[in-house]
């Protein structure tokens, strides 16, 4: 039984996820954070923590278990209870227990347990899609200091003198001035005489597609009928691939699936206003398992399972 794929998909969920007789895994939300010596960004996520301390059965990886694997709760308990019993001989014999995309657990020299968290993975949904990102230093600075430089080194005057010596400038000017007033007025003139030409042709066109209507027989002919075998997909088990701001790049995601084989479709928007694409929606836990580990293992490793009913 791979328990911890179980319980991976548990922990988008919930905060407290307990291995009965074991300890618990737990996930606390931290905000987005900036490392200020490599200039990262990293986005909000949930950090995952381990406490052995925390053993009482609550129940609810059970239930998740038996729903998936469509077996009795009774049976899901005994099947945690022995998984546990072979993880803790593990731990005796002084091995790690590597908990994919979730951690490793160990024991130290003083026999109590350590755990070093996963980081592939962000169980944080309001993230989903979000990574981190570099950004290059910003060095407004020194291209103030080097304009400075500049200025110091070659400056700039205009002294009342040497405006003196050229008055041919002002009288320039007034031509250009000239020029300009009498261009304008030209150019207003052909203006209207172009409009004036475009209302006549408009309006003779529109006399002729009065006449060709008025003088059509139009003849409709009733279309065959067209039957359409559409196949609605069921279940509340789906396999998302993506939630997008844009919905036309969720569309463009779907038709990428399709090209790819999948049986890919929208769900809507969820509460954040993402619209949603997933590879297919299932009737029961067990096939989506199955589905998401193969997607997991040949295209994208971070799918993940929703559990939800659709209007």
């Amino acid at each position: 039984m791979q328990l911890e794929t179980y319980i991976s998909d548990l922990l988008y969920r919930y905060e407290c996820v307990t291995i009965p007789e074991f300890g618990s895994f737990l996930t606390q939300r931290v905000s987005a954070s900036i490392n200020n010596a490599t200039n990262t960004f990293s986005p909000p996520k949930k950090a995952v923590s381990f406490n052995e301390q925390i053993q009482k059965n609550d129940g609810l990886l059970a239930h998740y278990i038996a729903d998936v694997e469509k077996i009795p709760f009774e049976i899901a308990t005994k099947k945690i209870a022995k998984r546990v019993k072979t993880l803790k001989a593990y731990l005796t014999q002084g091995e790690t227990l590597t908990f994919n995309n979730i951690g490793e657990i160990v024991f130290n020299s003083e026999g109590k347990i350590l755990f070093e968290p996963s980081y592939h993975l962000n169980y944080l949904t309001d993230s989903f899609g979000l990574s981190q990102f570099v950004s290059p230093s910003i060095t407004r600075e020194v291209y103030k200091d080097a304009v400075e430089t500049i200025e110091k080194v070659v400056p700039i005057t205009v002294t009342p003198e040497k405006r003196k010596t050229r008055p041919y400038l002002k009288y320039a000017a007034v031509a250009l001035i000239a020029l300009t007033l009498g261009g304008f007025t030209a150019s207003n003139f052909y203006v209207n005489q172009i409009e004036a030409q475009n209302q006549i042709a408009q309006e003779d066109a529109m006399q002729q597609l009065d006449t060709k209507i008025q003088e059509a027989t139009f003849s409709l002919n009733p279309l065959p009928a067209i039957t359409w075998n559409l196949t609605k997909q069921t279940g509340n088990y789906h396999i998302v691939a993506g939630a997008f701001r844009v919905e036309e790049n969720s569309n463009k995601k779907v038709q990428q699936l399709k090209a790819l084989g999948y049986n890919a479709r929208t769900i809507g928007a969820n509460k954040y206003g993402l619209h949603e694409v997933v590879y297919a929606s299932y009737e029961n836990g067990k096939d989506a398992l199955k589905a998401i580990r193969e997607i997991r293992k040949t295209h994208n490793k971070d799918a993940w399972l929703l559990v939800k009913k659709l209007d």
